[in-house]
């Protein structure tokens, strides 16, 4: 179960103004020497320039960590996310997702200059958009929970946006949050699992904890590491805990089961904490290192 230090809100959420968050590479819009002038007298810089701001076209764009398809996710930007770009060439954007602060290369053909500000979210754990307002239309694309959504127009009970008409029962407008973040986070199990995933089609363990609580209305970092510094410190474990290894985290369902993405079963699945801990201390990944309470 040994899979990384991975771990937004339903608004885009701001990077913490510290120093060690703005230091951290994966949170700081620095390379080569060149930073986003807004770092300007916080970061050390050969040069500070102006950025731009693109938003995803598609259902998820890889963030990858260099320029290339075959370089590695560590991140997605579902679609109607924003990134500040710092550079554009041969076709990758270099830039930082606004909605959880990572920074990395997202290919430009899906990304827009033409931004928008989102009206309602996907609520569904996924949906089609259609190219005309039925049913029975092609779908222009699959959408993921927590993708975020520009309303034109609506024809019946369907819901124009740039990516296609939606059904508006799996919409909800933007500020309207899950109650429980758990009950979200169970509708993910079997969904498999996918390095830097975020989308219902394949995701994280961090990414399924951040999912489930930008749904739920609360701001999330991306990794578990970052995640791992969220709440309190707790002994007596119950619903809705955070569990967490080296490089791994899962939300407690019960008293006694998890819910988690991992790359032993390869998908999300519930189980009990005990199976969960047993198996990684026989792989040598240890016990928990941390129990947090939101």
């Amino acid at each position: 179960m040994t899979e990384r230090r991975r771990c937004a809100s339903v608004q885009p959420c701001s990077i913490p103004p510290s120093w060690p968050a703005l230091l951290d590479p994966r949170l700081t819009l620095l390379r080569d020497g060149t930073a986003a002038r807004s770092l300007e007298g916080i970061v050390p810089a050969t040069r500070y320039i102006d950025t731009t701001m693109r938003q995803a076209t598609v259902p998820a764009a890889a963030l990858r960590r260099a320029p290339s398809p075959d370089a590695e996710q560590l991140d997605q930007l579902l679609f109607g996310e924003l990134f500040e770009v710092l550079d554009e060439a041969d076709g990758w954007a270099f830039g930082q997702a606004k909605r959880d602060g990572y920074v990395g290369y997202v290919e430009t053909t899906g990304l827009t200059v033409q931004t928008t500000a989102p009206t309602h979210t996907v609520r569904a754990l996924r949906t089609y958009a259609f190219s005309v307002p039925s049913i029975k239309a092609p779908p222009t694309g699959l959408y993921s929970m927590n993708a975020l959504i520009t309303a034109e127009g609506q024809e019946g009970r369907f819901v124009k946006t740039a990516a296609g008409w939606f059904v508006q029962e799996h919409l909800v407008p933007i500020a309207q949050a899950e109650p429980d973040y758990v009950a979200v986070a169970k509708r993910f199990v079997g969904a498999p699992y996918q390095w830097g995933g975020r989308e219902s089609l394949g995701l994280d363990c961090s990414g399924l904890v951040q999912q489930a609580f930008y749904a739920s209305g609360r701001d999330c970092p991306r990794d578990s590491d970052q995640q791992a510094a969220m709440g309190e410190p707790v002994d007596v474990l119950r619903r809705g805990d955070l569990v967490f290894w080296r490089g791994h985290v899962a939300i407690m369902v019960s008293d006694t089961d998890i819910v988690h993405a991992n790359a032993t079963h390869m998908a999300v699945v519930i189980e009990p904490l005990t199976e969960a801990i047993a198996r990684t201390i026989a792989k040598g990944g240890g016990e928990p290192t941390a129990y947090r309470r939101l």
